[in-house]
């Protein structure tokens, strides 16, 4: 069985000095945003170099793989899954999407979400209606809403620009440093862009932007421009 024979390699990759540091990089102590995460300590290339080898696993047993506890398990699924997507055609794309939204709780850290979101989430909604988007944007779950704003990272690189905007107008009041980032982080890549439309919306929303937010939109603009933006003169 295909599972069985990943979750074997990935014992033998293990490394629990590394798996010590990684709990603690990704804040898994109580009350911390990974709380009760579990580690193994195996090198990212690692991982990517078993998603190539398994890369026809079955859904189902990517699904088993996704739930795990073991953080790299819930990674590796999620990088099959990618390049799964990447490969199906439209009925196997519907359905690894509809499989990632009923598997967002194992969606549950910040490099999780960064690594699928756009592929998968984001390039199934883009010719389709975006609503989804906005639902997991109101979302009570952190991760949900990091869904929301950084799936939009593949309009971005085609040049549509509403939805990240629309969807960071409503994470201006959210509370998680983790999505303050991530907006401000598309943000950043919507000004690479198209400078002015990054502006416009800075103009309307900076003197309200949690600080965060704002200093990871702004990280890239000439020095007394973004002095300008901190001090509030603009």
């Amino acid at each position: 069985m295909a599972l069985d024979q990943i979750r074997a390699e990935l014992q033998r990759l293990k490394d629990d000095q590394r798996a010590q540091l990684a709990q603690r990089f990704f804040k898994t102590g109580p009350g911390q945003y990974g709380e009760g995460d579990v580690f193994l300590g195996i090198r990212v290339p690692d991982l990517r170099r078993l998603a190539r080898e398994h890369k026809a696993a079955r859904l189902t047993e990517i699904n088993r793989l996704l739930r795990s506890k073991f953080h790299e398990e819930r990674t590796l699924a999620l990088m099959i899954l990618v390049h799964a997507y990447s490969k199906g055609d439209e009925a196997a794309k519907k359905s690894i999407y509809e499989t990632y939204l009923k598997n967002t709780r194992f969606i549950n850290n910040w490099d999780l979400v960064d690594l699928s979101a756009h592929y998968i989430v984001g390039h199934y909604l883009s010719d389709k209606s975006k609503e989804p988007l906005y639902r997991l944007a109101k979302s009570d779950s952190l991760w949900e809403r990091r869904i929301a704003i950084v799936a939009t990272a593949y309009f971005i690189k085609r040049g549509k620009f509403t939805d990240t905007l629309r969807i960071s107008k409503l994470l201006l009041s959210d509370k998680e440093d983790l999505i303050h980032k991530a907006a401000g982080w598309m943000l950043r890549e919507v000004g690479k862009r198209d400078l002015a439309s990054e502006e416009r919306f800075l103009i309307a929303h900076y003197r309200r932007m949690p600080r965060t937010m704002l200093r990871y939109a702004i990280e890239k603009f000439p020095e007394p421009r973004r002095q300008m933006y901190l001090k509030g003169i603009i």
